[in-house]
């Protein structure tokens, strides 16, 4: 399975647009090569150097394993948006407080529907897809702020 972006390379830069500096709107992304068997997606983006141990940006389930692009500022028709560290249910871009930060952007092929409230977090949702987990992919993505 695979994750990319058309707004930036694995390891490259976060266009301003996507963060907290510009639009804060989320980038978009592609999904190849699902595995069969796959009945949904879920898609996490992180920062795992904030201060404050990891930090979600954007939690989503209830992709159905037909998309394969989701546009730029857009959520697939039917998923659900969870709570990220903001306690928000929406997309909430890079800010790191100083320095460059590494955004994963990860995409999890799961062996069955999740039907959770949007009050749900990245831990609550880790732990209750890690059963049904059929392969993973991640994009990782870098925004510097000075």
């Amino acid at each position: 399975m695979e994750i990319k972006s058309s707004a930036f390379t694995n390891d490259g830069g976060i266009p301003v647009k996507y963060t907290n500096d510009g639009e804060n709107i989320s980038p978009p992304l592609e999904i190849a090569d699902i595995p069969e068997g796959t009945k949904s997606l879920a898609i996490l983006i992180q920062d795992p150097d904030s201060q404050s141990g990891i930090w979600t940006h954007w939690i989503v389930w209830g992709v159905k394993p037909e998309v394969k692009e989701i546009p730029e500022n857009s959520i697939p028709l039917g998923a659900t948006v969870g709570t990220n560290s903001y306690g928000e249910q929406m997309y909430d871009g890079a800010s790191p407080p100083s320095g460059t930060h590494r955004y994963i952007h990860k995409v999890f092929a799961l062996a069955s529907e999740i039907s959770l409230d949007s009050a749900t977090t990245a831990e609550e949702l880790m732990e209750i897809i890690e059963p049904h987990i059929i392969d993973q992919a991640e994009l990782i993505g870098t925004y510097t702020r000075d």
